[in-house]
């Protein structure tokens, strides 16, 4: 059978792409990006899949009782005060406000039109990984890179604001987590690594564009739970900068400490990126969900309802400080953590509530010293921007002396569950319950990010949704009311809020689809590592191959 693609005189041997290539996808998926991507593949996919199985086999030692700590033989890299990051690079000087969200056209032009210092471009938690989402993702990061963007949704145009004297957000893009395959690309047989292909196709299309454009290919960097998986994506962005004749050291990458391992490995982290550091950032919820899943088996670490998980916790607190405290000791960027709400239109005093709650939070990070923080919405910019701009002079505070004197945060620090006022209520289980099942839901439909309760809930939440309820059932946590949080408690409640979404849902909706992914992992039954990696089969497009050489 012939193929509906024309063929170009360069052939990709190995490569087979099982989905369709549409339209100006093929641009970007040609023949030499292409190439990146297998070559990329076939030197560092086997040690990616050692660093995974090593993750699993630190699981195993935690589960049997070796808590997460410092380690010892790189204490010397700790110890060391004389190395430090690079400088830092064009358009990551001044970071003090940073939009997150997917890749569709309308976020992209919105978050490049919100006044904020950069847009972190997300193929990972705000994303849900089918094939047209991200084609789709890389044609607009294109088009954004070169200024060149605009679209008509439902009658409306959207087109970016180029006035001149105008800044326009710096470009950081998120590939996905090492855990993640990119089930469509095929090298020598084997689907290649979701973070590699996401990583590879926009460097090669765009990092030299970038550049001329006065900031560069900068990217931010999930899920690491170990300072060699760190490495791994040092020894790639090297690999990459030398295939396409760029200076070492010109990428930057911002990591997320967003798991417990990677909590005691921040100066690790650094050291092995450290040609290509640019910060590390709090990447709060999913941080509490690996407390959870990386705890699982000891009740001493139960917590309580998600709402009361806040970052004045004195655990998440100390995980704050040691952040800040180390970024700004190796010379780079303590990026702070999320502010999710969303405009409550309707309610406008409820609205004022929340965005003096969000200024608050700001005002405590940037008190700590954080040179930035994260929205989710264009309307928070504002009044992110005021607590910053009134707080943080320059660009960052990376040698501004801390305004109270840094102790040393120790393994207990970073373990102790404490939480004032702790407790688990039945409408903390049946919001979870919600959350879960309202995200699953989504994800199915090929939507990565969800407004519930005016919060923007992505993977993450999702995830300490679902790991919270299987904790508590599973090691027979109690409610503020005295009731034992059972498998058969837990289910009544999920299906009496499963009930109300369906009776509320529009038809077509795949709710029961979500109910039987997210009933097991709830109730104790099952515990997957991932939903994403659960669930991912489920929307993926996988067709007839089509080789490389014939694109």
């Amino acid at each position: 059978m012939s193929s509906p693609f024309p063929t170009t005189a360069s052939k990709v041997n190995g490569v087979q792409i099982l989905a369709p290539v549409p339209g100006r996808t093929k641009e970007l998926l040609n023949p030499e990006a292409l190439a990146l991507v297998a070559t990329l593949h076939r030197s560092f996919n086997a040690k990616r899949l050692e660093l995974l199985a090593n993750r699993k086999t630190e699981q195993k030692l935690r589960d049997a009782g070796k808590l997460p700590n410092f380690l010892p033989e790189t204490a010397y890299i700790r110890d060391d005060p004389t190395w430090t990051g690079p400088p830092l690079a064009p358009g990551l000087e001044d970071r003090r406000v940073e939009i997150t969200g997917p890749t569709d056209r309308k976020m992209v032009i919105n978050a490049l039109n919100s006044g904020v210092a950069t847009y972190m471009a997300d193929f990972e938690d705000s994303l849900t990984p089918a094939w047209a989402n991200l084609i789709d993702g890389q044609v607009n990061l294109y088009d954004a890179v070169r200024r060149d963007i605009s679209a008509t949704i439902g009658g409306k145009s959207y087109k970016l604001n180029t006035d001149p004297g105008r800044r326009i957000p710096t470009l950081i893009v998120r590939p996905r987590g090492w855990h993640l395959d990119e089930k469509h690309v095929l090298v020598d047989g084997e689907p290649v690594s979701g973070g590699i292909f996401d990583f590879a196709i926009y460097f090669y299309n765009s990092a030299k564009e970038s550049i001329a454009r006065g900031f560069g290919p900068y990217f931010y960097l999930p899920k690491m739970e170990h300072h060699l998986e760190a490495k791994l994506w040092n020894d790639i962005f090297n690999f990459s900068q030398d295939y396409i004749g760029l200076r070492r050291g010109t990428i930057r990458a911002s990591v997320l400490i967003e798991t417990i391992p990677a909590s005691f490995q921040m100066d690790e982290i650094i050291y092995q990126l450290r040609s290509h550091i640019a910060g590390l950032n709090c990447g709060r919820w999913d941080y509490i969900f690996s407390y959870i899943k990386c705890l699982r088996n000891h009740p001493e670490f139960i917590l309580p309802d998600r709402s009361q998980v806040t970052m004045a916790a004195p655990f998440m607190a100390s995980y704050v400080k040691l952040l800040v405290h180390t970024t700004h000791k190796r010379q780079v960027h303590a990026l702070g953590g999320m502010a999710a709400q969303i405009p409550i239109k309707e309610d406008p005093e409820r609205n004022r509530q929340a965005l003096e709650n969000v200024a608050k939070d700001k005002l405590r990070e940037v008190t700590l010293g954080c040179d930035s923080c994260w929205v989710a919405h264009p309307a928070l910019v504002p009044v992110v921007l005021k607590v910053f701009n009134e707080h943080m002079k320059g660009p960052n505070q990376i040698n501004v002396p801390p305004k109270t004197p840094y102790k040393p945060i120790g393994q207990r620090d970073l373990l102790a569950p404490f939480v004032p006022g702790a407790k688990i209520t039945e409408q903390g289980i049946r919001t979870n319950c919600v959350i879960g099942l309202s995200y699953i839901e989504a994800w199915l439909r090929n939507v990565g990010c969800v407004p519930i309760n005016y919060l923007m809930e992505d993977a993450a939440t999702a995830e300490v949704s679902r790991t919270q309820l299987w904790q508590w059932v599973t090691h027979g946590a109690v409610t503020d009311a005295g009731q034992k949080v059972t498998k058969d408690y837990v289910r009544r409640l999920l299906n009496e809020e499963y009930g109300k979404l369906v009776k509320a849902a529009k038809p077509g909706n795949k709710f029961k689809q979500a109910l039987a992914y997210f009933e097991p992992e709830a109730t104790g039954e099952t515990y997957s590592d991932f939903l994403t990696t659960l669930i991912y089969d489920d929307i993926t497009t996988i067709g007839r191959p089509v080789s490389a050489e014939k694109l």
